[in-house]
């Protein structure tokens, strides 16, 4: 195999995990979410619920949660 096959084949690879992480995050979106927030116990206001039917977790514990991560923790 010539470097032109494999990189076409590292290309059709690259395309298809792209649009198996699309059908992975519609599939997430699709899913229902939660009344009660999964980190605090609180409600998940109604308005959040609407814009992000899959979240588990209250607007602020939201926030916490994703600066963990870019934390690193």
């Amino acid at each position: 195999m010539n470097g032109n096959a494999l990189f076409d084949l590292a290309e059709i690879r690259a395309e298809e995990e792209r649009e198996a992480q699309i059908k992975r995050a519609t599939a997430a979106l699709k899913q229902a979410g939660s009344i009660e927030c999964e980190d605090c116990g609180g409600e998940i206001a109604e308005t959040r619920r609407r814009a992000m039917p899959s979240a588990t977790r209250c607007f602020d514990c939201q926030q916490r949660f994703e600066r963990r991560l870019q934390r690193g923790r």
